[in-house]
């Protein structure tokens, strides 16, 4: 199998003066779509730009088109007055003072979701493995689960939120959560439970089709692939590349096992949840369970697990180099641990979101 990926990255749209976020009324995109046809989009408050790659066959292309996309959208919003930063909250402005895009897609969702909607001021990074057996892809879906908290930690970077420390690593998720059909999904014992599952919500009106099911893996309701949501937009692009690795080489290897006959134990959502609490609350720094053996481990220690579990998989994939980048990620510490350092130093909050937007086209 291929396991081609696909990479979509929500940045903030930001005023270089006040470095506020500010509504770009969609002239980015309308910029955009000239040179990037449907790669860009507009999102449901006008201070965010959604990118997409195009079906990428490896890392190397998926770094290229990744590349090509902050470069293009940087430019194009530094020629309209903006710039763009790569973070998955920013550190001071108000949800409150956004205006939202006028569409009936987003109207019916503030309509239904009220302030958990308007509220909603985050930016994610979603990867997409090609899986084209929808079977398949919920059964590697299930074991994935258990490794979404290794992700998630790997990725921390929103430790701001309205001018406030908050206290976390990533605060995104915990904006996320008051949405409903969020986080860690539970198992599904077959693609016909899934489907029946769907069928129910779409059939009592909860949903009116499964795109509005938004947890943190879950089977694309319209691509054939396997869907990562539940990381922060990192600040970096080497950073989102060392994740779209990792997450490439997870799923590499949940296959290899399964064409063995071998089984990743499924473990409850209820226990992925502590981990997920932990890995949101203290990123890298903190400690996680280790299921098995029943204790904690230090999450570094359980980072260097997860690269020793993939490690037969990355030279296939021709990924080593983007996977080892996690030990460098370790090292200097993730986005949220380097947005505290400048805020440390500075007690500014508006040099942090010069940090962020420096970071963001490091590389282009």
């Amino acid at each position: 199998m291929e396991f081609t990926l696909g990479i979509e990255e929500e940045y903030q749209v930001i005023d270089p003066e006040s470095r506020e976020l500010i509504s770009h009324d969609q002239q980015i995109v309308l910029e955009a779509e000239k040179h990037l046809s449907e790669q860009v989009k507009a999102e449901m408050h006008q201070a965010v730009v959604e990118v997409g790659t195009n079906i990428c066959k490896d890392i190397k292309e998926a770094r290229a088109e990744i590349t090509h996309l902050r470069r293009s959208i940087s430019e194009i919003a530094n020629g309209l007055g903006f710039k763009i930063g790569a973070a998955g909250t920013h550190p001071f402005s108000e949800w409150e003072k956004q205006h939202i895009t006028p569409n009936p897609r987003y109207d019916e969702i503030v309509m239904e979701l009220q302030d958990t909607a308007r509220s909603n001021l985050i930016f994610g990074l979603h990867v997409h493995v090609g899986i084209a057996d929808k079977s398949l892809a919920l059964h590697l879906t299930n074991s994935m689960r258990y490794f979404l908290p290794h992700l998630y930690a790997l990725s921390t970077n929103s430790p701001f939120w309205e001018g406030r420390n908050t206290g976390f690593k990533s605060y995104r998720s915990k904006v996320f959560d008051k949405f409903p059909r969020t986080g860690i999904p539970g198992v599904f014992n077959s693609l016909s439970e899934y489907e029946s599952y769907v069928n129910l919500l779409v059939k009592t009106k909860c949903i009116d089709n499964p795109k509005k099911i938004w947890w943190d893996i879950r089977i694309h309701p319209f691509f054939p692939t396997l869907e990562v949501r539940i990381c922060d937009v990192p600040l970096t692009i080497d950073e989102t590349i060392a994740i779209t690795a990792v997450i490439q080489a997870l799923v590499a290897k949940l296959h290899k096992l399964k064409s063995q006959n071998l089984n990743f134990i499924l473990y409850h959502r209820a226990l992925i949840n502590e981990n997920k609490w932990r890995a949101g609350r203290y990123g890298l720094d903190g400690k996680m369970i280790d299921f098995g053996k029943e204790c904690e481990v230090d999450t570094r220690v359980i980072m260097e697990e997860l690269l020793e579990f993939i490690d037969d998989v990355v030279d296939d994939l021709g990924s080593r180099k983007e996977v080892e980048f996690v030990r460098e990620m370790m090292k200097r510490g993730t986005g949220a641990d380097r947005q505290l350092a400048v805020y440390e130093e500075t007690r500014d909050l508006k040099k942090v979101v010069d940090y962020i937007t420096e970071q963001t086209i490091l590389g282009t």
